[in-house]
């Protein structure tokens, strides 16, 4: 598969504005294009379609690239295979999953990543990129028929990943422990996507870019790992 994808734990970090901490590694997934299909189903915060998708527009224009919003079309498919790239935002992963198999896209979707369209995603967009949303924080705030997302990876992940406070009162799950109940029931891997960082796919490389390690949990294995940014991660890509 001819994989070109950008997935983004958030679209925004502190004291960032709109996909700024991302700047350079989406010019460089970019690089040539002149557009981007924005699909802004996830609303987050439960904003338009039109609203998500002028935030999105704003923030491209600042890089010459123009922004469309997959409701803008009469034929979202047709859409999806005429753009040039993707990008799926960030919000409900439920609310966006359901969208992209009410408005057929699930399969354009592929087939056009597995040509090599540029594909990004942010949180809720990252999500669907994986072999199912079996791992969102989000509130499954609407019913989806399948959990089986894109899978343009052969893994989970989960981004805003975060990590147990050692000194905190708090009783409730960890991360690690939602993340290993998942391993009960599921085989495929998943990484734990810390905020500010992502990961570049192409092909049948990952690269881990950002200020983070990001944290790798394995069904076969008891304890989570932890890979830095210049660490090798294409192992993943044949795991499951």
């Amino acid at each position: 598969m001819s994989r070109n994808l950008l997935l983004i734990s958030t679209s925004t970090t502190h004291g960032t504005g709109y996909l700024e901490h991302a700047e350079q590694e989406v010019k460089s997934l970019l690089e040539g294009k002149k557009s981007i299909l924005f699909i802004p189903y996830a609303r987050p915060g439960g904003m338009s379609h039109s609203d998500y998708t002028a935030k999105a527009r704003e923030a491209f224009s600042k890089w010459g690239i123009s922004v469309s919003g997959v409701h803008e079309y009469d034929e979202p498919a047709k859409a999806v295979r005429e753009a040039e790239a993707v990008f799926i935002g960030g919000g409900n992963t439920f609310v966006l999953l359901r969208q992209l198999y009410q408005n057929k896209l699930v399969e354009p979707l592929r087939e056009r990543v597995q040509k090599g369209m540029p594909y990004m995603g942010t949180s809720a967009g990252t999500n669907v990129a994986g072999r199912t949303i079996g791992t969102t924080n989000d509130m499954p705030i609407v019913h989806v028929k399948t959990f089986d997302a894109l899978q343009l990876v052969p893994f989970n992940i989960n981004p805003h990943f975060l990590d147990p406070e050692p000194n905190s009162t708090h009783m409730g799950e960890t991360r690690d422990t939602r993340i290993a109940e998942f391993h009960h029931h599921n085989r495929q891997p998943v990484i734990g996507l810390r905020e500010g960082s992502m990961l570049r796919v192409q092909g049948d490389r990952i690269a881990l870019l950002g200020p983070h390690t990001a944290r790798v949990f394995l069904q076969t294995e008891k304890q989570p790992m932890e890979f830095k940014a210049s660490d090798d991660l294409g192992f993943l890509l044949e795991a499951y």
